[in-house]
C-alpha cells in the first residue's frame, strides 16, 4: 500500500510540473486570476477535483 501511494504522489508531481516547465507565464497567468477568486470558488474547485479523483478511482478499481 504505501509503494501505490509513494507512486501516486511522484506522479501527481510530475504532473503538477510540467506546466510550470512548458509554460510558466501561463502558470503565473492562472494563479494571479486565482488571488481573485472568493472563497467559495476555490472551495468549489478543491470539492469538483476531489469528485473527479473519486470517479476515476471508482472506474479504475
Amino acid at each position: 500500500m504505501t509503494d501505490i501511494l509513494f507512486v501516486a504522489f511522484a506522479m501527481m508531481l510530475i504532473l503538477e510540473g510540467v506546466l510550470p516547465f512548458v509554460a510558466p507565464a501561463v502558470w503565473r497567468d492562472t494563479f494571479r486570476r486565482l488571488t481573485r477568486f472568493t472563497d467559495g470558488q476555490i472551495r468549489f474547485i478543491g470539492l469538483a477535483s476531489m469528485v473527479a479523483g473519486l470517479v476515476l478511482l471508482a472506474i479504475s478499481g
